[in-house]
């Protein structure tokens, strides 16, 4: 995905007594999302005021602030030009405090992801610090000041350059040790079978490219035949999965039946198949009674009913 040529901003990445010259951009693409209007019956546009909950006036954008709630309806007021203040009061510097393990930092922490590229006269510290970083394997943890608060960021390397990654601060973020997660006991053919299937359809490594927005596709599809004059019909596809939650479901027949058919393994050259051991046969129930056998059909009968 192409991402636009402008900067964000330029900042300096300083670690030691060495700074380095950067410009930041964005990551990801904005305007990506599929957005539908809001309008009238008649197709035109709505517009969105604002109006003062006391006089029910209503509020035109010049005329607004902003403001803080100190108690209940207690606000300090600050104007556009106040918080303007705020924001270049910030440092352009981020400063490295530590250089860590690269495995270290849980993605959970993980926030909004920018791009470093080197700014004037910061090719050569850009390259040297994106290098070092590579060949030790960490990556950088700073402290990034920017419009009115502090982050906590990580500066990683990969082959093409420097990315700097937003942490979220432990507060911000919950952990599965606080949902009391019931421990479940796991047999060896369970396990067995269950690491046959991730063998199966295991890959080397991750592409992004494999991957594309197949509901969006969808979406744009039903808009070109609402283009067209066309009404749009419910897609009759099954879900994947089953539809109720609370299924009781034999765990080994289903590993069993996810395994059945499909090679298993990677296909690639010096890539080993994995060998399928099959398991002891199940139990065949005993053979009903004569008396159960003419109960059963009515049983079921009934159940239709």
């Amino acid at each position: 995905m192409a991402t636009s040529s402008r900067s964000i901003a330029s900042l300096t990445l300083s670690f030691g007594l060495v700074n380095v010259p950067v410009r930041l951009f964005s990551a990801t693409e904005v305007g990506a999302d599929i957005r539908f209007n809001l309008l009238a019956k008649d197709g035109s546009r709505l517009k969105q005021q604002y109006v003062n909950e006391r006089t029910q006036a209503v509020v035109e954008r010049s005329d607004m602030v902003k403001g803080y709630e100190v108690e209940d309806n207690q606000f300090v007021l600050f104007t556009p030009q106040e918080l303007k203040a705020l924001e270049e009061g910030s440092s352009h510097v981020i400063q490295i405090v530590s250089f860590v393990p690269l495995d270290s930092i849980d993605p959970l922490y993980y926030d909004k992801s920018y791009l470093l590229a080197p700014d004037k006269r910061g090719e050569k510290p850009y390259a040297l610090l994106a290098e070092a970083l590579r060949q030790s394997g960490r990556c950088a943890l700073a402290k990034w000041p920017w419009k009115a608060r502090q982050y906590v960021a990580q500066v990683r390397a990969n082959e093409d350059g420097l990315i700097l990654q937003q942490l979220r601060y432990a507060t911000e973020v919950r952990r599965l040790s606080d949902l009391d997660i019931p421990k479940a006991a796991v047999s060896q053919p369970e396990l067995q079978l269950a690491l046959q299937l991730v063998e199966q359809i295991a890959a080397d490594s991750f592409d992004p490219a494999q991957f594309h927005d197949e509901e969006k596709e969808r979406v744009l599809a039903a808009i070109d035949e609402k283009i067209k004059g066309r009404k749009i019909i419910a897609s009759s596809r099954a879900e994947h999965g089953p539809a109720g939650g609370g299924q009781v479901i034999d765990l080994m027949a289903a590993l069993r039946a996810s395994l059945g058919g499909k090679p298993t393994g990677r296909t690639k050259a010096g890539k080993q198949t994995a060998k399928v051991t099959p398991l002891p046969a199940r139990k065949v129930p005993a053979r009903r009674t004569g008396t159960e056998a003419e109960a059963a059909p009515a049983k079921r009968a009934r159940s239709h009913k």
